[in-house]
């Protein structure tokens, strides 16, 4: 059996289009569960429909918590062998499970993942975030973690199939991500990027992985979503968690990975680079204690960065311009943005 988690948090809008894509699925032995996280919208009401006109779907509620704890929720009360995640407001080909349960058991590994594309409210398609392979090919943990370091990479867990055993150790799990006497192999509460933070975590635990050709899980593409702000004071915390999994891949590859090294402190410089283009001017200041660490390991990291051959020169220009001026930089940058808009 697959058992398809799906946390629901006000997405009435999507969620048909969402569970009907799931209930089409040629995988026949599949289980939907629908984790209503506190909704107001009436989605909560609206997944309680499906489950009484749908044997394979059940529906759990709870209070407002988050995706990550909604996901764990479902991950404790799943039945199937493998397990899927799917967000409310995004759909999958009809196809999408039976291929990833192929791939896994066709190269016998423990997970496998599929292509996704964005689609924005017109209906139209963005560019790729991750490119597919042409064919099907097998990555082991180096690899993988080497491919999400440069950016190329998909973290996503909505676009992979995984074996349900590999998120327990056996001991008692819990919403917040928290283990009693043991590792955890949850979503982290509170942390947006929670699917990178996780997957870093499990990929040695998972082995090689397969990765199919062609696209089969579509994100629909949502201002207001967590990871996503409407205007350019909504400073989404996205940034900074990113920066926070870039020095927990540092770690991760230092233990494991010793050949990534250089690979993950591009990674790192990257992530601070996003962070300080993307925070709002006025909460660039010295009582911020978060951006100005940012800003102070640019300046003592300069030297390494400029000898490091996976940053472009772009990469370093503005490593450099941001050491020795962010805020002058960020108003230059904003002006230039406008002229050029």
């Amino acid at each position: 059996m697959i058992s398809v988690i799906v946390p629901v948090y006000n997405t009435k809008k999507y969620l048909r289009r969402c569970v009907n894509s799931l209930l089409q699925q040629t995988f026949q032995d599949l289980e939907i569960i629908l984790v209503d996280d506190g909704s107001t919208d009436g989605s909560g009401e609206l997944c309680d429909s499906y489950a009484a006109r749908y044997e394979r779907i059940r529906v759990l509620h709870k209070e407002n918590g988050g995706s990550s704890s909604a996901r764990n929720l479902g991950l404790d009360n799943a039945r199937g062998d493998y397990v899927g995640f799917v967000d409310s407001d995004d759909y999958a080909d009809p196809d999408m499970y039976e291929r990833l349960y192929a791939g896994i058991r066709g190269y016998g590994v423990k997970a496998a993942q599929i292509g996704r594309d964005e689609i924005d409210p017109e209906g139209n398609a963005l560019p790729d975030i991750c490119i597919p392979p042409e064919h099907s090919e097998i990555l082991l943990p180096d690899k993988f973690m080497e491919e999400l370091l440069l950016h190329r990479g998909d973290c996503s867990f909505c676009t992979k199939l995984i074996a349900r055993g590999l998120f327990s150790d056996g001991k008692t799990g819990s919403m917040d991500g928290e283990r009693e006497n043991g590792e955890e192999y949850r979503f982290p509460v509170g942390i947006l990027n929670e699917d990178f933070h996780l997957l870093i975590r499990m990929l040695d635990r998972i082995g090689p992985i397969v990765s199919l050709p062609g696209h089969a899980y579509h994100v629909f593409y949502r201002l207001g979503s967590n990871s996503r702000k409407e205007s350019r004071e909504n400073f989404s915390r996205v940034f900074a968690d990113c920066v926070d999994n870039a020095d927990l891949a540092a770690g991760i590859v230092a233990g494991k990975y010793p050949r990534l090294e250089e690979t993950a402190f591009r990674f790192g410089i990257f992530q601070r680079l996003e962070y300080l283009l993307h925070i709002p001017v006025g909460q660039m200041n010295r009582e911020n204690g978060e951006y100005r660490d940012i800003v102070q390991y640019l300046r003592k990291n300069w030297f390494h960065a400029m000898k490091n051959p996976l940053l472009t020169g772009k990469n370093k220009l503005y490593h450099t311009l941001f050491a020795l001026a962010p805020r002058g930089v960020r108003k230059l940058h904003r002006s230039l943005k406008k002229c050029i808009g």
